[in-house]
């Protein structure tokens, strides 16, 4: 049950979160600066970039067709009538905006141990809402665990980012994880393709992979945000102690030793490595976002390496 079952010794009483910290105004304030950063570099790139196949009346040449009766006359290459007498209409390709889903991991194992994971999950997804809301994208906000729990219809324009922080406010990690699931009615109700942002843990006990290829095989252009605490692989943890799943309360009584710890920080990064590893050779934006590193050294790495907003 993703690695090493998500075991850790059981708290002796929930963290108190503290919403209000979360997009204050220093916050708000490094938004604006990510958003003018992703306007240089991303500045001549997105108009190419997002260009759809279909063909319309845009204003960027893509190819001729035989003229057939009933169309607009305006449209007939008359150069290529001068040089061959055919008569070929202009095709021309439209651009439309990007679709950005941001898929939230709302599992109990993104809150445990102080909700760290689960707060920079909802600062990262606002920041990386706000630059896809500043460039005029369509962004929507789906909340998952083995289902789809709440929905933030898709918005448009920087001035709705409160109406994200709101609906990041109100999310509580509960529930336990299976993606593939979520992600395959996620699918089934978005007809629209786009780019789907998964920001998670990853850790689920049917596997990562099949989330992610769900995006992959139901058309959207996936992009995971993995978000990672150091803690889990170094546990202050010594001697007899009961541990538990945090999803599904199975508990183990562990003798652990130096030992111990030394295999379980292996099998974490073997874990993290195999996640990246896979994003790699199936051609997915992959970003690693530690709990405890500054949101906005996160997202100005996201812009460095590629990837995101395409």
């Amino acid at each position: 049950m993703g690695f090493l079952d998500r075991l850790q010794r059981r708290p002796a009483a929930p963290a108190e979160e503290r919403t209000d910290a979360l997009f204050d105004d220093e916050f708000q304030r490094r938004l604006e600066m990510l958003a003018l950063v992703s306007r240089r570099v991303f500045a001549g790139r997105l108009k190419a970039e997002r260009r759809t196949r279909k063909k319309g009346s845009g204003v960027e040449f893509a190819d001729h067709r035989d003229y057939a009766p009933g169309d607009d006359i305006r449209s007939i290459d008359w150069n290529v009538y001068q040089r061959f007498g055919r008569l070929l209409v202009r095709l021309y390709e439209e651009e439309e905006d990007l679709s950005i889903y941001f898929l939230v991991d709302c599992s109990a194992s993104m809150g445990f141990g102080g909700k760290q994971k689960f707060d920079q999950a909802r600062r990262l997804v606002a920041a990386l809402a706000y630059v896809g809301l500043a460039n005029l994208d369509r962004v929507t906000i789906v909340a998952v665990t083995d289902s789809v729990l709440e929905r933030m219809p898709a918005m448009r324009g920087k001035g709705r980012i409160f109406t994200v922080f709101r609906f990041l406010r109100g999310l509580v990690p509960r529930g336990r994880t299976d993606l593939s699931e979520a992600l395959k009615t996620f699918a089934a109700e978005h007809k629209r393709r786009g780019l789907a942002v998964l920001v998670s843990d990853l850790y689920d006990p049917a596997g990562f992979e099949r989330g992610i290829n769900v995006l992959r095989f139901e058309g959207f252009e996936p992009y995971v945000v993995h978000v990672t605490d150091s803690r889990d692989a170094t546990p202050e943890l010594a001697g007899d102690v009961l541990v538990y799943d945090c999803e599904t309360g199975d508990e183990r009584e562990v003798t652990v030793t130096p030992a111990v710890l030394t295999k379980l920080n292996e099998a974490f990064h073997a874990y993290t490595t195999g996640i990246e590893r896979f994003c790699k050779e199936k051609q997915v934006g992959y970003l690693t976002a530690d709990a405890h590193a500054p949101f906005d050294q996160i997202v100005l790495r996201a812009f460095r390496l590629g990837g995101f907003l395409r």
